[in-house]
């Protein structure tokens, strides 16, 4: 088989990506400290055409040369912006009147691929947290529901950049049809 090229795949130029049909999805990024999550973040929210990305906290803000690594260009095709506390961007989102998702594991999660997506509303945000501790606790008090993905190994959680492209991916194939027409 014959790899497709990107000429192949008819990607648009961040012009025309930027002014494009986007998910009703932002994902907050609480406390990422890794500048390499932060650009596979972008990266991942490029490729499926998440509104917006609210860096928050500690999380890098400045898009040099090990957010690029991973990036590649993402940090200039995607909407980002930075708020100095996850709460403060999760009350932007909720006076915009969107479902808060958090993505962490707790006792009332919700497993990923049970929940359904209601592409009918305002939108989500999609809540992930620290390579470490995980989302603040506070800030998963503040969401409306919380997810996990289901595992079965013996490691606590996946990357902090797979877990986000991971929940990406199911609000993605929900709203693919519409972001086709």
């Amino acid at each position: 088989m014959k790899k497709k090229t990107i000429l192949d795949m008819a990607r648009p130029d961040i012009a025309t990506f930027r002014a494009a049909q986007k998910m009703p999805v932002v994902l907050v990024v609480d406390n990422v400290r890794s500048l390499n999550n932060i650009g596979s973040l972008l990266r991942t929210s490029d490729g499926f055409a998440v509104a917006e990305v609210m860096l928050c906290g500690i999380s890098a803000v400045e898009p040099g040369a090990e957010v690029h690594k991973t990036a590649l260009g993402a940090e200039d095709s995607v909407a980002w912006t930075h708020y100095a506390t996850t709460l403060e961007a999760l009350g932007e989102l909720r006076r915009r009147g969107y479902t808060l998702c958090c993505l962490e594991q707790v006792m009332e999660s919700v497993e990923l691929q049970a929940y359904s997506v209601d592409t009918a509303s305002a939108g989500y945000a999609i809540v992930v947290g620290n390579e470490v501790d995980g989302v603040d606790p506070a800030v998963v008090d503040a969401c409306d529901v919380c997810l996990e993905i289901p595992q079965l190994g013996t490691k606590h959680s996946l990357n902090v950049a797979v877990s986000a492209a991971v929940a990406l991916w199911h609000f993605y194939e929900s709203y693919l049809p519409e972001l086709r027409k």
